[in-house]
């Protein structure tokens, strides 16, 4: 029984480093990496960022794909994937704390007008405004997952009004939560910032489209750290041109690396990130190494993935 690394995003992660942190915790486990897999009989486990279709049948006797994160929605719509296989996710609070960061880091970035410095600066402009105060503004957190969670307690420790929407209601304290179609509208109507954390769903899937977003606050800016495909990109960009919203930030696209051709990156309402918004694994490497133990020995693995509710 071998765990093989195929990770894919050396620039982020290269498959012998996260295979040294594995052995940390797990010294006689066989772990091996992409570049040297051996007999693919003996691979009962895959650990993987990106997953390309068809992968899984490379490995006759696999019971396993561990994601390094919390998306798997290329794992499941591998149609190919077979049914016993178990597919199974990170939840690290290190990774979601970076996300609650980088959605403040950009809602703080207007409060006190940054960009408006910025471009002054460029044509040698002393402009002032007078910094937004963060209890006049509100944030709306789409998903109250774990990861959402840690969002919305960051902009109410920071003294914004937070409101969040989730799949199924919740109670969360200083958050005004809502669920259903109807709370989702009542959410956004009354948004300063819209921030996305949801996952890729049959439901969730192109959900940011003309009719969501014209129910948005002219002045509003969306950001989105979720999933890609939660955005229907053309229509964003029409509700940009035609003032909807007022402008978008976006760590995740439908298609990554996003190609040269998008409009995207040259348009004057977007800023763009290469999906860096959550980084860091933090000590959840340790549940890779754990979930390998767990199989080894037919125990219960940790975070299993719903395929019904794709998450």
């Amino acid at each position: 029984m071998a765990l093989l690394i195929d990770i894919k995003h050396p620039d982020w992660m290269k498959d012998d480093e996260l295979r040294s942190e594995l052995l940390g915790y797990y010294p006689e486990a066989d772990i091996r990496i992409g570049e040297d897999p051996g007999d693919l009989a003996e691979i009962e486990m895959l650990t993987v960022s990106s997953y390309q279709p068809g992968e899984a049948l490379r490995y006759p006797n696999l019971k396993v794909i561990q994601k390094t994160g919390a998306g798997v929605n290329n794992i499941l719509a591998d149609g190919d994937l077979p049914e016993s296989i178990q597919v199974v996710r990170l939840q690290t609070d290190t990774s979601g704390g970076e996300m609650a960061e980088y959605a403040l880091a950009y809602v703080l970035q207007e409060q006190r007008h940054l960009r408006q410095y910025h471009q002054q600066q460029l044509r040698s402009q002393w402009i002032s405004y007078p910094p937004r105060r963060a209890a006049d503004a509100r944030v709306a957190v789409l998903g109250l997952g774990r990861i959402g969670q840690l969002v919305a307690r960051r902009f109410v420790d920071n003294g914004f009004q937070v409101s969040g929407w989730s799949r199924s209601l919740k109670d969360l304290d200083g958050v005004d939560c809502h669920a259903g179609s109807a709370g989702l509208q009542a959410t956004i109507a009354t948004a300063d910032y819209v921030v996305s954390v949801l996952p890729s769903t049959g439901e969730t899937r192109s959900m940011f489209n003309r009719e969501l977003f014209a129910r948005f606050k002219p002045s509003a800016l969306f950001i989105n750290v979720g999933r890609g495909d939660l955005v229907d990109e053309p229509d964003l960009i029409a509700a940009l041109d035609d003032k909807l919203l007022a402008g978008a930030v976006l760590d995740v696209m439908s298609i990554e690396p996003l190609p040269p051709e998008s409009p995207l990156w040259l348009h004057p309402g977007v800023q763009l990130t290469p999906h860096v918004s959550g980084y860091h694994l933090g000590d959840a490497i340790a549940d890779i190494a754990e979930n390998y133990r767990r199989l080894q020995n037919g125990e219960p693995l940790l975070n299993p993935v719903d395929r019904e509710l794709g998450y």
